[in-house]
C-alpha cells in the first residue's frame, strides 16, 4: 500500500507500548473490530495461521496517528476475535519502509533458514519502499523484501540477500506469496499500480524468483491496482469442489475474478464486463486471506475498515483506523457468474448477551425496537412493501441514525450515514454519505445480518451475498434501534437483536 506523504525515516522502537496503556473506552473506540491500541494502521498484512495461533500483521505509525514510518505491527489470536498485541514485529529502518506483504509457514525449510533440526521458519514477504534522498520522498523504489522467524513469530530477521525480487520500478508492490502444492512451488502474486497489472512469479526457495505470467488490465481499472490476492475457495453445495478467486484493491474499493490456475496463468472464467466486489460499502479496503489454516477451514478474509479519502481525518484518538471483521469464503454460482459468500467467523457468537426478538411482526410506518445500544449483532428477514421503502435504523435518536434500506422497486439496499452524528469533520467523508448496491429478493424475502460497532457497521445481506461496510461516527446518546417501512405493508417474519460482550477486558 502507497500512501503519498513527506517521510522522516529513522531507526525506530520496538515496543507498541510505550504511551500509556489505552482504555479501548474511548468515544468510537470499537469493541469487537480490531484496532491497535496507539497510533495509525492501514492494510493487514502477513495474515497467517500457525500453531494454533491466527497472526495478524498490519501496516503500522510507531510513531503517530496518521499515515508514515511503515513498519509491521502484529497481534495473535485463538479463536479470530479476542486478539492480544505485540511487540513491532518488522520496523522501518534507515534505507526501507516495510510496505504491505504476506506471510507463510516454511515447512519443508526451501528457504534453509531453520538452524536447529525441526525447526520451521515462519517467512514474511513485503515490499520495502526505499526514498534514496528524503528530500525528495516521491522518487522511490520499491523492491520485494523476505524476513524470517524462528520462534513462532516472536521477532524476526531481515534477509541479508535482501531484495529478493527486483524490476528496478517505481511502483511494483504487495506481494502475496502462497504454496503451490501441485507444483511443488512457491508462488508470489504481486502488482504493477498504475498498469492494472497482476504478475505471477515462482520460486523453490522464497529466495530466487521467475516470472510466470501477467493477469490484467481487466475489470475496474479506474483507480490505482493494489494488495493481489489469489486463493482457491470451495463451492456452495459442492464437497471438494473449488475456484480460484484473485482479489485486488483499486485505491478505494475492491473487486474480484473467479476462474482457474494452472500454476502459471489464472484464467478469469466470469464474463469480462462483470465487476465484482467483496464490499460496496465505502470502507474496506486492501482485503487478503489467510495462509496455512488447519485443513476443512473455509478461507478468511480481513479488511481495512477505512477509505483513504478520509482515513487521516476521522475524528479518534489515541488510535486511528481498524479491521474489518473477518469473514468465511465460499462461492456460489449463479447463471454463468460465481460470487463469493461471505459471513462473519461464527466464533463472533460468543460474544452474545441475551437477545430481544420479534416475530411475525406487520409494520407500515416506523416502529422503535425494544432494545438499544452502540454495539449489537441484529438478524432479520424481512418480506418488504412491493411500492415502498422499508429498513432499520441504528444508532437513532433525535432525528439522527445510520440507515440500512431496500427498495423493492428497484431492488437495492442502501446504508445511509448522513444522519449519523458527528459526520463535518472532513468534506469528503460528508461528501461520501451512502453506499447503494442491487440484492434481489430470494423468495420474495430479505435477509440481513448486521453488526454495529460504536464507528464500524457491517451489513450482509442475503447469507452475505453483498456486505456493505461503512464508518460513522455517532454521539454516544443514539443508540435507539427502530424498523420502518414506507407506502405499505413490511411484514417482519423474524428480528432479533443481541447485544455483543468488548473483546478487550
Amino acid at each position: 500500500m502507497k500512501n503519498t506523504l513527506v517521510l522522516l525515516m529513522g531507526l525506530l522502537p520496538v515496543s507498541l507500548f510505550s504511551q500509556s496503556k489505552p482504555t479501548y473506552k474511548e468515544a468510537y473506540r470499537p469493541q469487537f473490530h480490531f484496532s491497535p491500541p496507539h497510533n495509525w494502521t492501514n492494510d493487514p498484512n502477513g495474515l497467517v495461521y500457525y500453531k494454533g495461533e491466527y497472526h495478524l500483521f498490519y501496516q503500522y505509525n510507531p510513531m503517530g496517528n496518521t499515515w508514515g514510518h511503515m513498519s509491521w505491527a502484529h497481534a495473535v489470536s485463538k479463536d479470530l476475535v479476542h486478539w492480544q498485541s505485540l511487540t513491532l514485529a518488522i520496523p522501518e529502518d534507515e534505507k526501507n519502509m516495510i510496505f504491505s506483504g504476506s506471510c507463510v509457514v516454511d515447512k519443508n525449510n526451501s528457504s534453509g533458514f531453520a538452524q536447529k533440526p525441526g525447526q520451521i521458519p515462519m517467512v514474511a514477504v513485503y515490499t520495502a519502499h526505499i526514498i534514496p534522498d528524503k528530500s525528495k520522498p516521491d522518487d522511490y523504489l520499491q523492491t520485494q523484501h523476505i524476513a524470517y522467524s524462528l520462534d513462532d513469530g516472536r521477532s524476526w530477521t531481515k534477509y541479508t540477500g535482501n531484495p529478493v525480487l527486483d524490476l528496478h520500478k517505481k511502483d511494483f508492490r504487495d506481494p502475496k506469496v502462497f504454496w503451490y502444492e501441485p507444483g511443488r512451488k512457491w508462488i508470489m502474486v504481486t502488482v504493477l499500480p498504475n498498469e492494472h497489472i497482476m504478475q505471477f512469479h515462482g520460486s523453490p526457495d522464497l529466495k530466487t524468483w521467475s516470472h510466470l505470467s501477467d493477469f490484467g488490465p481487466a475489470g475496474d481499472i479506474s483507480g490505482i491496482w493494489e494488495c493481489p490476492d489469489l486463493l482457491q475457495v470451495p463451492i456452495n453445495g459442492q464437497p471438494g469442489k473449488s475456484k480460484w478467486v484473485l482479489l485486488n484493491s483499486q485505491q478505494f474499493t475492491m473487486q474480484y475474478f473467479v476462474g482457474t490456475f494452472d500454476g502459471t496463468v489464472f484464467h478469469n472464467e466470469n464474463p469480462a464486463d462483470t465487476i465484482l466486489r467483496p464490499d460496496y460499502g465505502p470502507d474496506f479496503y486492501a482485503g487478503i486471506t489467510y495462509n496455512n489454516l488447519p485443513p476443512g477451514q473455509d478461507p478468511v478474509l480481513i479488511g481495512w475498515a477505512n477509505n483513504w479519502k478520509y482515513a487521516q481525518a476521522i475524528p479518534t484518538s489515541p488510535w486511528r483506523s481498524a479491521m474489518s471483521l473477518p469473514r468465511s469464503l465460499r462461492l456460489k454460482k449463479t447463471s454463468n457468474t460465481f460470487t463469493l459468500l461471505q459471513q462473519p467467523v461464527k466464533a463472533l457468537q460468543t460474544l452474545r448477551a441475551a437477545p430481544t426478538e420479534w416475530k411475525n411482526k406487520d409494520i407500515s410506518k416506523e416502529e422503535a425496537f425494544p432494545a438499544k445500544g452502540q454495539v449489537l449483532e441484529l438478524g432479520a428477514e424481512l418480506i418488504p412493501a412491493k411500492a415502498g421503502i422499508c429498513g432499520i435504523k441504528l444508532a437513532a435518536a433525535d432525528g439522527r441514525a445510520v440507515i440500512i434500506s431496500y427498495d423493492a422497486a428497484s431492488q437495492q439496499v442502501t446504508v445511509n450515514r448522513s444522519k449519523t452524528g458527528n459526520v463535518d469533520f472532513d468534506k469528503q467523508f460528508a461528501n461520501v454519505s451512502s453506499a447503494v448496491t442491487r440484492v434481489p429478493l430470494q423468495n420474495g424475502k430479505l435477509r440481513l445480518h448486521a453488526f454495529l460497532d460504536k464507528s464500524i457497521l457491517e451489513v450482509y445481506a442475503n447469507d452475505g451475498e453483498v456486505v456493505l461496510t461503512t464508518q460513522l461516527f455517532p454521539y454516544a446518546s443514539l443508540d435507539g434501534i427502530a424498523f420502518f417501512s414506507e407506502n405499505g405493508v413490511t411484514r417482519i417474519i423474524s428480528a432479533k437483536v443481541w447485544p455483543l460482550h468488548t473483546i478487550w477486558q
